[in-house]
């Protein structure tokens, strides 16, 4: 009863919606605009119902994809502008651990979420019982759409075609305090003490779903995991859909909420995390000799990916074009990148190849860089190798907020288009002593740097070897 209960609570606002006509519809050139200059409610949905039967019917030509909503949920805040604007000014969300009490961990700090106000966003008794990774991902995931002037309670959202709106939302650990919950309950007063949904919380494809029931979008929708690697898989395979002419819309994305005792004792058992509990906001230190570790982090990031006439018959505002991307593998190791970077290597060929994009043109990347002493070189290295530009810079999110695991590319994606957007760079924190090579004005150590960006190159690498690369482009 209680999953029903739940089920239907999600469905709400789903079964208040009738799916749209496709067919019939005039084309938007012979559609009127309200005297403001925007379509209005009226003819807005017609042309959106036009742009949908036309795709559906085929198109030989890749369809055009920009981005036209932000959302993100971050140990630097839940409001894209606050959270780069806190990234501009060089703050660190790293701190002592307060959501619980992490005893003799040797380390005992992380970019925690302290606070996140989901009621706006959550059902309020949903809210209590729904794991924080499925949490992190319906708040950035509604932030994004109401960013993109379609807010789930207002009427405009009700003009798109939900058969052709979808979601692609991953997670590298999935519901980790219900999987961890439902364990402990199970070893300590057994199987009849189980949560009913310790499952259905647990499961990474979760959030997606959820939020699907909420806003209605009935296209495609699954989970991509693939470690650290896989909000950049996410981004990209959502953007890929809406090219193809599957979808017109698409919310893509990841998050993670693995900063719980099972989550850190887990990553010290591997040996990868900093221990510097003397000084959290120092710990993460990407390029610089005294790295020792990366620093847990959580919370999430969507996007709102959209074709771009879809965009242009609503009056969206575009932020960036996705241009294109790349996946490979190392075949190397577990836990390690390949020494000469040959999946990374071949991962931003293939995406240049794909977006039409020459290594000259990039001048902006914001590096997979997490602060561990096999990884930071092989990226930097590759990236000024291949991309050639002497006006390339780069940067270190991570430097203050943590690695977020599968949400860091979803959420770096966020700052990427916020620095084509700005026209500033933040800073990478906390590079003091830099590995020999080490450009310090190239990779923005210590400042914000002013940059127009046009091309701007994303990566992210993951356990298992799995490489991911998505460009984006100042919109024109």
């Amino acid at each position: 009863m209680l999953l029903q209960g739940m089920h239907r609570g999600c469905l709400l606002q789903q079964t208040r919606r009738a799916l749209p006509s496709q067919g019939g519809a005039p084309s938007a050139t012979s559609i009127g605009v309200s005297s403001r200059g925007t379509p209005n409610s009226f003819t807005s949905r017609i042309v959106l119902r036009a742009v949908a039967s036309q795709h559906a019917q085929g198109e030989e030509q890749p369809r055009r994809v920009v981005v036209t909503g932000m959302g993100v949920v971050s140990p630097l805040g839940h409001e894209q502008d606050e959270f780069y604007n806190n990234l501009l000014a060089g703050k660190s969300g790293i701190s002592l651990i307060e959501n619980f009490d992490p005893g003799d961990f040797s380390t005992r700090f992380a970019g925690e979420i302290k606070e996140l106000d989901a009621s706006p966003y959550i059902m309020k008794k949903l809210e209590k019982r729904v794991d924080n990774c499925i949490k992190y991902i319906m708040v950035s995931g509604k932030k994004a759409l109401q960013d993109a002037g379609l807010d789930p309670e207002q009427a405009a959202i009700k003009d798109l075609n939900v058969a052709r709106c979808g979601i692609l939302i991953g997670s590298a650990m999935g519901g980790m305090t219900s999987f961890s919950n439902a364990v402990e309950a199970l070893v300590t007063s057994g199987h009849r003490k189980m949560n009913p949904f310790c499952i259905p919380f647990a499961i990474n494809n979760m959030g997606g779903a959820m939020l699907a029931m909420d806003v209605g979008f009935m296209g495609p929708n699954y989970s991509i995991s693939t470690a650290c690697a896989t909000g950049n898989y996410c981004i990209h395979a959502a953007a890929e859909h809406v090219r193809r002419g599957d979808a017109d819309l698409m919310l893509a994305g990841a998050a993670d909420a693995a900063v719980i005792p099972s989550g850190m004792a887990g990553f010290i058992a591997c040996k990868a995390l900093s221990k510097r509990n003397e000084d959290p906001t120092r710990a993460s230190r990407p390029w610089d000799v005294e790295r020792d570790g990366f620093v847990m982090g959580e919370g999430g990031g969507v996007l709102v990916l959209e074709e771009y006439e879809h965009a242009k018959a609503r009056g969206a505002k575009i932020y960036a074009d996705w241009v294109g991307g790349a996946f490979s593998c190392d075949a190397h190791h577990m836990t390690e990148p390949h020494p000469e970077g040959r999946g990374v290597k071949q991962c931003i060929d293939r995406a240049l190849r794909s977006s039409g994009i020459s290594p000259e043109q990039v001048d902006y990347v914001n590096a997979h860089a997490t602060s561990t002493q096999a990884g930071d070189m092989v990226g930097v290295g590759l990236a000024v190798y291949l991309l050639l530009s002497h006006a390339l810079r780069m940067n270190s999110t991570k430097s203050m907020i943590g690695h977020l695991l599968g949400g860091a590319g979803a959420v770096e994606a966020v700052a990427t288009i916020k620095a084509i957007e700005t026209g500033m760079l933040h800073p990478s924190i906390n590079l003091e002593n830099p590995e020999s090579g080490i450009d310090l004005q190239r990779v923005c150590a210590g400042v914000k740097q002013e940059h127009k960006v046009n091309v701007a190159l994303s990566n992210s690498f993951g356990f298992g070897g799995h490489n991911s690369c998505i460009i984006f482009k100042r919109h024109q």
